[in-house]
């Protein structure tokens, strides 16, 4: 069973939990949860709704609509011992939509963030203090560094934050309360160029064009759709440059 399978299926326990009123589209229980296992049983069903809640959501976003009361009857069903579908046909059928719900982020999602980014680089180039690569990749400094600039063979510490377009942040170190380490020619390509833009204790702020990023590639489980452009604001913390690396090693 593929993990498509399991969540659907799932998020059905959640919207049938106790009463089941025909009146309502979507019943809940209107019972007091008082033991223990009732609250067990009522955090695991409502842990699971809110991941497929979440889930369908990504779907409509992607314009692909499932009839919800259908994915409950499902679930029914298959308690009673009902089910119109044999597995075979429901995994075909799971799979065909998982590659629909792809293919529909894609396009739909992707065209939006393509025009909404180049949009905003138009904009931000306009802006006083503002450079533009022959790359496309647009920096800003925000500190000047005086120290070492690193190469793309070197590796970096760095504090950063990324954002879309939208000012959604959806990586930063700061919230982690720790700097990353990484090989600077491991990175997107808007990063190994940009980067070597800097100097250590410097601070800049890039706005990365989707092919200096991830392109076509929906990343990050949704929160970065297709074709999105990045925003970075990255402090260089240290360069451990090439050779000091490999006398660590071989001193090892």
């Amino acid at each position: 069973m593929n993990r498509m399978i399991k969540p659907l299926a799932l998020s059905a326990l959640t919207l049938t939990l106790a009463a089941c009123s025909q009146q309502e589209q979507y019943p809940v229980s209107e019972k007091e949860l008082t033991t223990e296992e009732q609250k067990q049983a009522y955090a695991l069903g409502s842990s699971v709704g809110r991941f497929v809640g979440r889930n369908l959501d990504q779907q409509e976003d992607a314009e692909v609509m499932l009839d919800r009361n259908m994915v409950i009857a499902g679930f029914v069903d298959a308690v009673k011992g009902e089910v119109k579908l044999s597995e075979e046909e429901a995994e075909t059928l799971l799979n065909d939509l998982r590659s629909t719900v792809m293919e529909q982020r894609k396009n739909v999602l992707g065209s939006k963030a393509a025009e909404e980014g180049e949009a905003y680089q138009q904009e931000n180039a306009e802006k006083e203090g503002v450079t533009v690569t022959d790359s496309g990749l647009q920096y800003e400094v925000l500190e000047q560094g005086s120290g070492t600039s690193p190469v793309a063979e070197d590796t970096v510490e760095v504090h950063y934050e990324g954002s879309l377009v939208n000012g959604e942040v959806f990586d930063s170190s700061y919230e982690r309360g720790e700097p990353t380490v990484f090989p600077l020619n491991r990175v997107i390509p808007g990063w190994t160029e940009g980067l070597q833009l800097m100097k250590e204790g410097g601070k800049y702020r890039f706005v990365i064009p989707s092919d200096l990023a991830y392109g076509e590639r929906e990343v990050g489980d949704g929160q970065i759709p297709p074709n999105s452009t990045l925003i970075f604001t990255v402090e260089l913390l240290d360069v451990k440059e090439q050779q000091n690396q490999e006398s660590e090693t071989n001193g090892q």
